[in-house]
């Protein structure tokens, strides 16, 4: 057996990608149009696992963007998808900067949580441990859920 990929349906492809690849960092891999079933499938890796990322290696994220608009809740009951990072601070401000809320912040260094456009949760982790507690991460409180 072998882990393939996670699919998380999205609202709007272009938000997504912004949020996944110009915030997050990720990378595109492989994207499907499929004009008879009138959706597109992206899928998208983590820059270290670029080398060896296809749809059927290492593990991805597929975005399914239905032509059709379809409302899709429940978010937060998926759990969430998570992220090893170089520098926890480092993209928390990014994502900040770029609009994102970060409802858990990395107060211990170690870990955050933000959401994606469209309500899935995901978790930061700093790789090798955690980074000193800084401010303004330290004291700011949580925001929203996550």
């Amino acid at each position: 057996m072998e882990y393939v990929h996670t699919m998380v349906r999205v609202k709007d492809l272009n938000e997504s990608m912004a949020f996944y690849c110009d915030l997050l960092g990720l990378k595109e891999v492989h994207r499907q149009d499929n004009e008879q079933g009138r959706f597109t499938l992206v899928f998208l890796a983590a820059p270290d696992q670029l080398a060896e990322a296809t749809e059927t290696k290492k593990p991805t994220i597929e975005l399914t963007y239905n032509w059709d608009p379809e409302e899709y809740t429940g978010g937060r009951n998926f759990g969430h998808l998570a992220f090893r990072v170089n520098d926890i601070y480092e993209l928390c401000q990014k994502l900040q900067d770029g609009g994102v809320v970060i409802n858990r912040p990395p107060r211990c260094g170690h870990m955050a949580f933000v959401k994606s456009p469209d309500g899935i949760s995901i978790e930061l982790i700093q790789k090798n441990g955690s980074l000193e507690p800084k401010e303004p991460w330290a004291s700011m409180p949580n925001t929203g859920s996550w």
